[in-house]
């Protein structure tokens, strides 16, 4: 791994930088939450027209830059600092990479210019919101996240009046569900005895039979909806539903990748936090100097950046691992960002706490901005973690667990 970035890379984190100083300050961010679609669409397009960042990862036969996870953890940094609301996660880090990898050449022709071009935004519909079990980044990507038989989960069946396909079922947690224009349902089909989960392309604004209501949350900056599906046309996603697309190999492929560049925001906003906090306790006097030249404080600002230096290290190799992972096995670069994901959560929880401690009465006012990171962190741990199943994971993938099952029996 070369741990320094190149020139590209730095050019995609001072343009986005820069253009989001502009144009997305805290007062921005409160006031692009509230529209209907969750985030500033024009500023959502302009990012797409000027910097290609819905189409980073995307072939650059489809119009995107063909760039890795890499640089798409650089750019999700930089969204993290200033908190943007947008659908890149979900859009370019989740429904862009399956079409890509799952559609056909038709599917792909057609829809993957309009996600680049910022036209045609996304959203993964996962039973019950199962996202991190789905990618493989909380336990073993097995299918049960998906449901089975003819209960639970989301069920889908051939349509009886022609071509396409029917799903019925509903998601509690679906990240942008509420404004996406396209959605990829993951659905169980077959029954019981021929069972497998194939991911569909539905249109919900075209399709009857699909209800989603936006939900009130912690965090609003990260806009999650629940999604009702009753006998909703759809298209699958690929050419046979016999042949039986790997859905949950694809996702836990894509794991690895998502993981790093939600770490990558987690670090960006942790980052943004300390530096504030740092501003602020240069400024804030008690018994007639700084409260930041006493020794108590330095030491925790101290602990902070060691906090946020290593959660960076390990959000960069993260990426590198699952731009460097063979295309056939994603499993161990799933367990990388896993890892990493882990540090990255628990750096930014404790920042975005010390921060409202170290900022004192004000710190947990509704008008300051440093509760919106606080309001960040704890959401992200609930969406993406818990931290704890995330690290045993990756000891159940190095087979810590067994081996100490072993000892343990030996010595009875």
């Amino acid at each position: 791994m070369d741990a320094a970035l190149s020139d590209e890379q730095h050019e995609i984190r001072r343009t986005l930088r820069e253009l989001l100083l502009k144009r997305c300050g805290p007062e921005d961010v409160r006031a692009a939450v509230r529209t209907p679609a969750g985030h500033d669409d024009a500023l959502w397009r302009l990012l797409a027209e000027r910097l290609g960042l819905p189409g980073l990862a995307v072939e650059p036969r489809y119009g995107g830059a063909g760039c890795g996870p890499t640089e798409m953890a650089l750019a999700c940094e930089e969204t993290g600092r200033v908190l943007l609301p947008s659908p890149l996660l979900a859009t370019a880090g989740l429904v862009a990479p399956l079409i890509a990898a799952l559609g056909t050449r038709t599917q792909r022709a057609e829809l993957l210019p309009q996600l680049v071009s910022g036209e045609l935004t996304g959203a993964l519909v996962l039973p019950d919101g199962h996202l991190t079990a789905a990618l493989g980044l909380t336990g073993a990507n097995d299918g049960l996240w998906a449901g089975g038989g003819r209960a639970g989960g989301i069920q889908a069946r051939p349509a009886g009046d022609g071509p396409g396909w029917r799903l019925y079922g509903e998601s509690a947690q679906v990240l942008d569900g509420h404004s996406a224009g396209l959605l990829l349902v993951a659905a169980h089909a077959g029954g019981y005895a021929r069972g497998r989960t194939l991911l569909f392309a539905l249109w919900p604004r075209r399709a009857r039979g699909v209800t989603r209501t936006r939900l009130t949350t912690l965090d609003e900056t990260r806009p999650q909806a629940r999604v009702e599906l009753r006998d909703a046309a759809a298209d699958l996603l690929g050419s046979d539903a016999d042949a039986g697309a790997d859905v949950p190999g694809a996702l836990a492929r894509l794991g690895g990748g998502v993981a790093a560049a939600v770490a990558a925001e987690a670090v960006g906003a942790a980052d943004r936090a300390l530096e504030r906090t740092v501003e602020y306790v240069c400024s804030r006097e008690q018994f007639g100097r700084p409260i930041g030249s006493f020794q108590a404080v330095k030491h925790r600002l101290a602990d902070l950046y060691v906090a946020v230096q290593t959660a960076r290290s390990a959000a960069y190799y993260a990426a590198w691992a699952a731009g460097a992972a063979p295309a056939a096995d994603g499993t161990g670069a799933a367990v990388v960002g896993g890892l990493a994901l882990a540090q990255a959560l628990e750096a930014q929880r404790t920042v975005a706490g010390e921060a409202v401690q170290l900022h004192g009465g004000i710190g947990v006012t509704w008008e300051h901005d440093v509760q919106l990171y606080f309001k960040r962190a704890a959401s992200d741990e609930l969406l993406f973690g818990p931290v704890h199943r995330l690290r045993e994971r990756a000891a159940e993938s190095a087979g810590l667990f067994a081996a100490r099952a072993e000892r343990e029996a030996v010595a009875l």
